[in-house]
């Protein structure tokens, strides 16, 4: 009876071994890709942030282009006639 008991304790502790090692790559496996996962979102993050910081550069420049227009077409004094402010009944 005792060389049953014995055989047990080793089995039992492999058995135990085993399942931990199973746990841990299980474990493993989800950190890793929560991991990979992060590092996409990181990339796509930085990628929209230059192509958001290419589109303020021509926003920047498009509004300066009109900003220059509206200075050169600016209000002559026949413009600024009330007369034309006031509908017609």
């Amino acid at each position: 009876m005792n060389e049953l008991t014995t055989g047990l304790a080793g089995i039992s502790s492999l058995i135990t071994i085993t399942v931990l090692v199973v746990a841990g790559l299980i474990a493993w496996y989800f950190v890793n890709r929560a991991s990979v996962k992060a590092n996409q979102q990181i990339h796509l993050l930085e990628a929209l942030l230059e192509e958001q910081k290419q589109q303020n550069r021509l926003l920047r420049r498009l509004t300066d282009r009109v900003a220059g227009q509206e200075e050169a077409a600016q209000p002559t004094e026949d413009d600024k006639d009330f007369t034309r402010l006031i509908p017609e009944r």
